[in-house]
């Protein structure tokens, strides 16, 4: 797989990218390449998007666009990890109800 080829078709270059960015796009690649995508590779990405992004905000130099563009994209990573993780919340309170109901 091409990665400038992924990378033109979004008119970004790699070396463009953060270290954090060039991590997760490269664990991405490892994936496709693999062709084992499963939901806990997913969860996982998502985690160090969001992380990289969190870090990204602390740094005190951002215009107020960029802290706006950011700060979407961290609300985007999160909702992305709710929607992942709500089967298995689903399942961990009715097993939980469940149980209550046995005592």
């Amino acid at each position: 797989m091409n990665i400038d080829a992924i990378l033109e078709k979004f008119n970004v270059k790699y070396d463009d990218l953060t270290n954090d960015e060039r991590e997760t796009f490269n664990s991405w690649i490892k994936v496709l390449a693999d062709k084992k995508i499963t939901i806990e590779l997913i969860k996982e990405n998502i985690t160090a998007m969001k992380m990289a992004v969190e870090q990204e905000l602390c740094k005190v130099s951002h215009n107020n666009k960029e802290d706006i563009f950011m700060k979407a994209r961290l609300r985007n990573y999160m909702l992305l990890e709710a929607f992942l993780e709500s089967p298995e919340k689903a399942k961990k309170a009715l097993e939980q109800s469940l149980s209550r109901l046995k005592k």
